[in-house]
């Protein structure tokens, strides 16, 4: 028997496992785009059809107030064109209505539409607005072609709700450990240059990874990642043991401030560019070899050995560049001991806390996206892209393996960091009270 699952599902499904596996991201990235689209297209399809009947998938008609007679009696396949190449969707069939269903968004015409990218991501981001995704969608398909009021409305709504949600949720559930912090610049204002935005997303005590937070910040400045920050905090996240972020200074002298009993790991990659960008094209090859060489393949035990061993080899680099490339060496001993922080995590974590590079993949792929439009329409169109884009990358992202010897040495660091729990404390206070003195 087939499952009774809705074409959307199983598409999102599909998005899902796209990005749980491995394979080149720039292909991955394009199919997952494609998928988008169609997810778009099939949600508004089956909008229209609860709009038609007056209840949803599974809802009985007798307790469906605006109920109409039909019922739903599965999909038929049929294809689009787009620039995005021909996407394949799935028509509602339905049976027992007063009247045929005709769907307004899959009118005459709407096969040889080539502006698909105008209606995924110019109708979706700007600004969630009814009007905009009405006049959106008559630009894409014609007037004829375009859903209804209510139907853009619910599905907007819907977005708007989510996004909403996302960003007033109570943090304090989340057991962070790790948080990865970044930020990307989006044209989102008029007469204004790029702007950036402020992502953070992290990995729990479990293992699990989380998406947090997002905002504009009119800059990278101290203040703007300090009030960052600070808004995580005061819905609960607690301070994590490893902050994971490029060598900004105004970010870092934010986490300095705000996460100053938190250890700071820079991110290896970034490190990596800033070192090549001062040395010749020709020899760019053999440098990077030997820097990755200073991070990779350490058997001491994570803590002061591993950390020992990695500076050892950073003194061997210095020695063999430094006369050829001094701006060079000079880049990678400046701060050298936060390329180290992550050695004193579990070494299974190692290579997935030394860098943050994952998330700035997904920025990449949200501005070559937004090139399809030019500047958005504004600062909230931008934030619903990025945070679209992001929310969907992030049900992909890996998180770690939490072995009883990885959390037991994470719990050693909290201890040393943060000091006992406070309910450890007052144990310890209520023991020595009851202890006779000598």
């Amino acid at each position: 028997m087939t499952e009774r699952v809705s074409p959307t599902e199983r598409i999102r499904a599909q998005i899902d496992e796209l990005f749980a596996t491995e394979g080149d991201l720039g292909e991955t990235l394009e199919r997952v785009a494609r998928l988008g689209a169609r997810l778009l297209l099939q949600s508004a399809l089956e909008a229209e059809v609860t709009e038609f009947l007056g209840r949803g998938r599974y809802e009985r008609r007798a307790v469906a107030k605006a109920a109409k007679a039909g019922s739903r009696n599965g999909f038929a396949p049929f294809t689009v064109k787009s620039t995005a190449g021909p996407i394949t969707l799935e028509r509602p069939k339905l049976r027992g209505t007063d009247m045929a269903f005709a769907s307004r968004l899959l009118g005459a015409g709407v096969t040889k539409t080539n502006a698909l990218e105008s209606l995924v991501i110019a109708g979706f981001v700007r600004g969630l607005s009814v009007r905009d995704v009405e006049a959106t969608l008559a630009d894409a398909l014609g007037p004829e072609a375009t859903v209804s009021r209510s139907t853009v409305s619910r599905i907007c709504e819907a977005i708007k709700d989510e996004f909403d949600r996302f960003k007033n949720r109570d943090l304090s559930e989340i057991c962070l450990e790790y948080l990865f912090i970044d930020g990307s610049h989006f044209r989102m204002h008029p007469g204004t240059k790029a702007e950036p935005v402020l992502v953070a997303w992290g990995i729990d005590t479990t293992g699990k990874p989380h998406l947090l937070h997002l905002e504009p910040g009119a800059t990278e400045s101290t203040d703007s990642w300090a009030e960052f920050l600070r808004g995580m905090a005061k819905r609960g996240l607690r301070p994590p043991l490893l902050v994971i972020s490029d060598g900004g200074p105004g970010l870092i002298a934010a986490v300095e401030i705000v996460l100053s009993a938190s250890l700071r790991q820079r991110c290896l990659i970034h490190r990596a560019r800033n070192l090549l960008a001062k040395v010749p094209k020709h020899a760019q090859g053999p440098v990077k070899a030997q820097y990755w060489a200073i991070f990779d393949g350490i058997e001491a035990a994570p803590g002061d050995r591993a950390v020992a061993e990695a500076t050892r080899r950073a003194r061997a680099f210095s020695a063999k560049w430094g006369k050829l490339y001094p701006a060079a060496v000079e880049c990678l001993n400046d701060g050298f001991e936060h390329l180290t922080t992550y050695l004193r995590f579990p070494r299974e974590h190692w290579k997935r806390i030394r860098h943050s590079n994952f998330i700035e993949r997904t920025f990449g792929e949200t501005r070559r996206r937004v090139k399809v439009i030019g500047r958005l329409p504004g600062e909230r169109s931008c934030l619903s892209l990025v945070w679209a884009v992001l929310d969907r990358a992030s049900r992909g992202w890996r998180g770690v393996d939490m072995s009883p010897r990885a959390v037991r040495v994470l719990q050693d660091l909290r201890r040393e960091l943060f000091g006992p729990p406070a309910q450890l404390e007052r144990e310890e206070v209520i023991d020595e009270a009851v202890v006779p003195a000598a």
